[in-house]
């Protein structure tokens, strides 16, 4: 016996007269006198089965058994609808099944939930997954992600990269994210990490003459979780040696395009917009700016020297944005409360209102040629931040996406796919005031930036790109240091001692040693891309078996405690009792 032979819905007009076989879910049962008829569901849609008592006795007494999400099984004849029950909103709306044979298959208990509610709390959705990943949102969501990781692996392909996996379980760092620690049974005391990702593995291919190298990867990560974060999450992981950044990002870009042509959305021009790292910290506030509105930020800091306000007497920068509209003292203030969230200690303003005249409690402290400066059209408003220059960026950045939400200033038919380069290769840290990498380690300062390692390393700049969309990092990449010396220096100026850099990293210092090319790559996060194909704004949406935001999983109850006997045998003892689950 064959269990179906076709999806339900896959059937139409053309199938009339046919017997067919199909099997399902039972998404809606209804009585109607002496018919019953039945909504049968799977991941293609529904049919409508209808069960005549007078067609088939024996069908009609397993109908009346029949709940909801009770997995059934009939067998019978496709018919037109009559033209007054015809439903236009599913494809198979003009036929249905007259049923002759009809089969419980498997029963259900009474739902937690009903699947088609959409205000189910997600605690609920994720203790009972398996429910929810039959809701039409998660299986277009995974069917997607499929689509996408099929048009990435074909794009790959294509372009002559091969498909290599690396180890998951490797030597830990201190440096970036917290590892998570697998205990070794054998060597009692040592550890492995689970890969943050292939990155130094990945280089190594390039040593050992690989040439292009891609896998779809698992990494794992230890931080803090939230809409785009989780433990662990996938990445398209690339490297290839002897390129240029410019042959790099052209990779991606093929990559992108053919992702978008999968899923039949128009795919962006190439090659992508570029824009360097202090144009989009200038402009946006951001190194991961969203340019499908404007409300550029603009700077003030040479026309405020000398300023009789003295907020702005004494910055060391100061900056401002126009937003057009005019905002009342109350939004003024939830405005000012938003921007001291981010670490403003105020929020200067200038209305200018729809007469133009201008209403401001600082006005009558700027000189004339200040406010030819901040001139603005009738019915806006100057938002200002003064402070060091990272906070400026900082404030103004999260201000200027409120705004763009806030004032509905987003196009949101557009696809803007921009990359940022020409990133500084190190950021003083504010609270040790040691140099630290923007990217990681291993990333190539731009050609004749090397000296400035030692004698200005906050001038330096790197060979490092990000790819954003609609103001979302996709990924990173970077032209990698190839040279041993020119890796060491930089270790040196992050407070890294030679010792510890050969504790940390020597098997690689080593093989930066036997003849390594210059080589460069990309990682490109799986669950954030697909998510903004799928117009969701948490990549639990895109997880089949997520966690929540204190790590936990709902379904099988993990994180758990194990016993003294195998923490014993792992030669672990326990410091404090575990803390309660959260479930």
């Amino acid at each position: 016996m064959r269990w179906r032979d076709l999806y339900c819905g896959e059937l139409r007009p053309d199938d009339v007269g046919r017997t067919v076989a199909v099997a399902g879910w039972v998404a809606r049962r209804r009585d109607h006198g002496g018919l019953i008829f039945i909504d049968l569901r799977d991941h293609t849609g529904l049919v409508q089965l209808v069960v005549n008592p007078e067609r088939s006795p024996a069908a009609e007494q397993a109908a009346h058994a029949i709940r909801s999400e009770f997995v059934v099984r009939a067998n019978g004849e496709v018919v037109a609808r009559a033209p007054d029950a015809v439903n236009p909103n599913i494809a198979t709306g003009a036929v249905e099944i007259q049923v002759d044979e009809l089969e419980i298959v498997a029963r259900s208990e009474p739902l937690p939930f009903q699947l088609d509610d959409d205000n189910v709390e997600e605690p609920l959705r994720l203790r009972y997954r398996y429910l929810d990943l039959r809701r039409d949102r998660m299986q277009r969501n995974l069917r997607l992600s499929a689509t996408v990781i099929r048009a990435i692996r074909d794009s790959m392909e294509e372009q002559g990269f091969i498909d290599i996996w690396t180890p998951t379980m490797t030597l830990g760092t201190p440096e970036g994210a917290r590892d998570f620690l697998v205990p070794v049974r054998l060597q009692p005391g040592t550890f492995f990490a689970l890969a943050q990702s292939p990155q130094l593995f990945k280089q190594t291919f390039m040593i050992g003459g690989l040439d292009r190298y891609y896998q779809i990867a698992t990494c794992w990560r230890d931080e803090d979780l939230r809409a785009d974060r989780q433990f662990e999450f996938r990445q398209l992981d690339l490297e290839l040696a002897f390129p240029t950044r410019e042959e790099v990002m052209d990779v991606l870009e093929r990559v992108v395009v053919a992702s978008f042509d999968a899923v039949g959305r128009p795919a962006p021009e190439r090659p992508f917009h570029r824009l360097s790292y202090a144009d989009a910290m200038l402009r946006y506030g951001s190194d991961k700016p969203d340019t499908r509105f404007g409300v550029e930020i603009q700077d003030a800091t040479d026309v405020t020297r000398g300023s009789e306000f003295g907020v702005f007497k004494n910055a060391e920068c100061v900056r401002f944005l126009v937003a057009p509209a005019v905002f009342s003292r109350a939004e003024l203030q939830r405005l000012e409360e938003f921007a001291k969230e981010w670490g403003a200690k105020g929020l200067a303003y200038l209305v200018v209102d729809e007469s133009g005249e201008l209403r401001s409690p600082i006005a009558k402290f700027l000189s004339a040629d200040e406010l030819a400066a901040f001139a603005a059209p009738p019915g806006s408003t100057v938002l200002f931040a003064a402070d060091r220059q990272a906070m400026v960026e900082r404030v103004l950045g999260a201000l200027r996406s409120e705004l763009g939400e806030r004032l509905g200033l987003i196009d949101t038919d557009r696809n803007d796919l921009l990359w940022v380069i020409d990133f500084p290769l190190f950021l003083e840290d504010e609270e040790t005031g040691r140099w630290t990498f923007v990217h990681h380690p291993f990333t190539s300062p731009l050609d004749g930036h090397e000296d400035l390692i030692e004698s200005d390393p906050g001038a330096a700049l790197s060979q490092h790109y990000d790819l954003i969309w609609n103001g979302w990092e996709l990924g990173s990449g970077s032209i990698r240091i190839h040279r041993q010396d020119i890796q060491e220096r930089v270790f040196r100026a992050m407070g890294m001692t030679d010792e510890e850099a050969q504790a940390k990293f020597g098997w690689f210092l080593e093989a930066l040693q036997m003849g390594a090319p210059p080589h460069g790559g990309f990682a490109l996060g799986i669950e954030r891309f697909v998510a903004l194909f799928a117009g969701e704004a948490n990549i639990r949406e895109i997880i089949p078996f997520p966690k929540t935001a204190s790590g936990s999983d709902p379904l099988t109850g993990a994180p758990s405690p194990t016993t003294e006997e195998r923490l014993s045998e792992l030669g672990i003892r326990l410091r404090t009792p575990p803390a309660p689950k959260d479930r």
